[in-house]
């Protein structure tokens, strides 16, 4: 059974799976809530939405959609609905929660109360108009570094750690 609705978003956001950065406004959902009667494998079958997302402007005529878990897709509209401090407050957990970058703040001497600190006071307000193109291409890049770093971790797995000290 396909349940169809519309879904908002009052600012620009990100899903699992899918590079870009997809513009605040209406969704049209597709939603399969129960598994179709030709699934080989009903029990193992997850509820899925599909997204009908906006088309660009270099390709106004192509329509496109987007099959992603509705998990995600709640997870995404849930964090829509949060203030700029509860955001700050997700993003801050989401990354203190990542091995990578606690293996960075350890070599870069950062605290966990540094960070917070960080974080708990609200960004100039010339910093909160970065454009979406902008923090698209940041994702990118931060995911770039991240898989990097990981090559490089998993490289030098079994060799000894060397610890530079920072001069003041």
């Amino acid at each position: 059974m396909v349940s169809r609705t519309t879904a908002t978003f009052s600012r620009a956001f990100t899903l699992p799976g899918f590079d870009e950065m997809l513009p605040a406004g209406e969704y049209d959902l597709e939603t399969e809530l129960a598994a179709p009667l030709d699934h080989l494998d009903p029990e193992g079958w997850k509820a899925s939405v599909r997204v009908y997302l906006h088309p660009r402007g270099s390709h106004p005529g192509l329509s496109r959609s987007l099959t992603v878990s509705l998990a995600d897709l709640e997870f995404a509209l849930t964090k829509d609905g949060l203030s700029d401090t509860d955001l700050r407050h997700a993003f801050l957990e989401g990354m203190l929660a990542d091995p990578l970058v606690r293996l960075l703040m350890q070599a870069d001497q950062v605290s966990v109360a540094e960070l917070r600190r960080l974080y708990a006071s609200p960004p100039p307000r010339e910093a909160r108009r970065v454009k979406t193109a902008e923090l698209s291409s940041m994702a990118k890049a931060l995911r770039t570094f991240a898989d990097r770093l990981a090559i490089q971790s998993a490289e030098n797995e079994g060799m000894p750690i060397r610890y530079r000290h920072r001069s003041s």
